[in-house]
């Protein structure tokens, strides 16, 4: 993203600013202010406030690097300056692998100064430009050089601004489709596609921004699915038992009965922070900009995970379990025993400890997942599970009469503990997922995933019915009604999941799936035969088609759809065609990009003009395989050579369009020219029609 280039970031912004999607955020707020040492001396200072979550790059960045932060001084008889621009604030060194090099960046705020000395008694200006570069975990705003002004020596005034971040006359609103796949740079994180708003007042400072909505929603469900979790902990073999006695622990004689109600709401918030401080270290530690990319996409961290579930699966099947040493639950087991306010702390505390076994996996399955996301979702997962946790002990301790109507423990809370395995076991598969789609093994297609996942939901089916027992399961006399009604859950969902064996989109469930081209033997649609994998021949060539693929052999359109993935193709063939060209920027990991084409790809008004009016160009930005040294390029906004196929189309997404998000769809004309503003994850399939014949139609106007 290096480039000194205005013009291209103005143009940048023109054809992005003409339509209702238009991307504009200005992440960063200039001021500056005056500082007089004497009567001579001066000081300048500028100071940039930083949105929430994005960080700004210092002026001391490596070759090779990101823009850094820079100040231009226009040359005046009334000044000289002193030294150079110092940094106030303390930066933050994170390793960005996106630029493979350690950098430091600010975040929340920065503050820079420069000593001038005066060469005048008069009034004067000390004016010149400033450029600078910020970024946030999933994109990048291109670089921004705006205009400064100070004045000096004039009674009453310290500093004028006269260029802000944000134009101080005329404020607009946009509507930003942002979409969050957890990206930088160079390969594509899983999360959800959102719209973000942001207002600014007459006076140029920001008025009101609003969460992206994609983002709450997907918050929101995280934090209800971790609530969930913890309930289902607290039903556990190691945590239901403890209940009752934990109970008498705030019943006995201790005091008066507010005073141990006290003790039970002390209880209650101790777990829900300890649980809450897990999370938090967690997002600590996962908020550099690379975290979310390394985990997305890399098969270390993706195999680490699959082995992490396989354990916490095998623990909840009975096969061994996850104990911490005796020694420290005794120690805070003994806390507890002192009485006191504090005990309620410990006996929170020895509750989580003993209670480990069963959590353990319930906890880490969340942190795995919350760690590959936004850098808040682990706190927010983990208070909603200790919140779930912590809720039934604390009503119990409080009206200890409603224990008379809770179940006997029994052979009950083990079918729980064996069928949360099976779900581990289930989802443990995505990571596997994840490494054969980067990688291009095409060892998990479509169909064995499906069946896989078939055998196990069919087996927990069997498992409900007492068909199948593990090691500490009982006899199952007879079927309860809740348990029916958990099997003919189950069963109906491994009916659901059959049809996807034959080629069936599954579009609810789409995106925990691997992709429709990943898809061997297919039914359902009429263009099956073309929907195989297959070396096609010059005289086989469809009339989309100029000349063979390069990479078909790699890659695969979905639906029976022809293209390229190679960018200089498939702008050949477009002027040999006379058609637009439709840039398709894709990854493996994209949940985004496999839910756009199971269900907006697939209606068949936009399959229409996908196969008639473009041709299409399909660029994936996370694929890790290693091109010839010939195809090797050096980049023009960092100045690395990029070696893979990714690497390569991610470089020209950065530097040709300004953008890193994933899925994301480009209209040009055959000079090269965008024709319509870009756009990127949405469902809504008339959108999605309208850019494309708004595209068609401005191809047609230039004709």
């Amino acid at each position: 993203m290096n480039t000194k280039k205005l013009i291209l970031f103005t143009g940048l912004l023109v054809y992005l600013g003409i339509s209702a999607g238009a991307q504009i955020l200005s992440p960063v707020h200039w001021s500056y202010k005056v500082e007089n040492i004497n009567k001579d001396e001066a000081v300048l200072i500028f100071t940039a406030d930083i949105d929430n979550k994005w960080h700004l790059y210092s002026q001391n960045i490596p070759d090779g690097g990101p823009v850094p932060t820079s100040f231009t001084f226009k040359a005046s008889d009334n000044y000289e300056p002193e030294g150079k621009v110092e940094e106030v604030s303390k930066g933050e060194n994170i390793f960005d692998s996106s630029f493979n090099m350690k950098l430091t960046v600010y975040s929340r705020k920065a503050v820079f100064k420069q000593k001038i000395r005066k060469k005048t008694d008069k009034p004067f200006s000390v004016t010149g430009t400033l450029e600078y570069m910020c970024c946030d975990n999933s994109r990048c705003i291109p670089p921004k050089e705006i205009d400064f002004s100070f004045t000096l020596n004039e009674k009453g005034t310290s500093a004028k601004n006269s260029r802000a971040v944000t134009d101080t006359k005329k404020e607009t609103k946009e509507s930003v489709p942002q979409m969050q796949s957890k990206v930088n740079l160079n390969v594509t994180g899983i999360n959800e596609g959102a719209e973000t708003k942001q207002s600014v007042s007459a006076t140029g400072k920001k008025a009101a921004k609003t969460a992206p909505e994609g983002k709450k929603k997907s918050l929101w469900i995280f934090f209800f699915l971790s609530m969930l979790a913890g309930l289902a902990g607290t039903i556990t073999p190691c945590v239901f038992p403890m209940i009752p006695m934990t109970i008498a622990f705030f019943t006995r004689n201790t005091g008066s009965r507010a005073k141990s109600i006290l003790q039970a709401f002390i209880f209650g918030i101790s777990i829900m922070l300890i649980y809450t401080s897990v999370g938090l270290i967690v997002s600590l530690t996962s908020a550099g900009a690379d975290f979310a990319n390394t985990l997305s996409t890399h098969w270390i961290p993706n195999l680490t995970f699959f082995v992490l579930f396989l354990i916490f699966a095998a623990a909840f099947l009975g096969m061994f379990e996850l104990v911490l040493p005796n020694s420290l639950i005794t120690k805070t087991d003994k806390q507890a025993d002192k009485g006191g306010m504090l005990a309620s702390f410990f006996m929170g505390l020895t509750t989580v400890l003993v209670s480990f076994s069963c959590t353990g996996p319930l906890v880490g399955a969340l942190l795995v997942e919350a760690s590959t996301g936004e850098i808040i979702k682990p706190t927010i997962g983990m208070f909603g599970f200790g919140l779930a946790f912590a809720t039934p002990f604390t009503l119990l301790a409080i009206f200890p009469s409603w224990l008379k109507g809770l179940p006997k423990s029994g052979g009950w809370l083990n079918s729980v503990e064996v069928v949360l395995g099976f779900i581990i076991l289930a989802f443990s598969m995505k990571y596997l997922m994840t490494i054969d789609q980067t990688y291009n093994l095409h060892w998990i297609s479509r169909d064995v995933y499906l069946a896989i996942w078939i055998v196990i939901f069919t087996l927990m089916g069997f498992y409900l019915l007492g068909k199948i027992k593990f090691k500490k399961d009982s006899d199952l006399p007879y079927v309860s009604f809740p348990r029916l009604v958990f099997v003919i859950i189950t069963f109906t969902f491994v009916i659901y999941l059959i049809p996807g064996l034959f080629g069936a989109p599954l579009k609810p469930i789409s995106g925990l799936l691997p992709p429709m081209k990943a898809q061997q033997f297919n039914l359902f649609t009429s263009e099956n035969i073309q929907n195989q994998p297959a070396v096609l021949s010059s005289q086989e060539l469809p009339a989309s088609l100029c000349d063979k693929p390069k990479y078909d052999d790699l890659f695969e359109l979905p639906y029976g759809l022809q293209g390229y993935f190679d960018y200089k193709q498939g702008l050949s063939c477009a002027r040999k065609l006379n058609k637009p060209l439709l840039l398709d920027f894709v990854g493996h990991a994209c949940s985004n990009c496999k839910e756009m084409e199971s269900r907006v790809w697939s209606d068949p008004e936009v399959l229409k003009r996908l196969r008639k009016d473009f041709v299409l160009v399909e660029l994936y930005v996370d694929d890790r395989t290693k091109l010839p040294e010939n195809e090797w390029i050096t980049s023009s906004y960092d100045g690395k050579v990029k070696k893979t196929i990714g690497k390569v189309n991610a470089d020209l997404e950065i530097s040709r369009f300004r953008v890193n998000t994933q899925p994301y769809y480009i209209i040009l004309d055959t000079n090269e020219k965008v024709l319509v503003p870009p756009i990127g994850h949405t469902l809504n399939i008339q959108k999605f029609i309208d850019f494309l014949d708004t595209g068609k139609k401005a191809f047609e106007r230039k004709q």
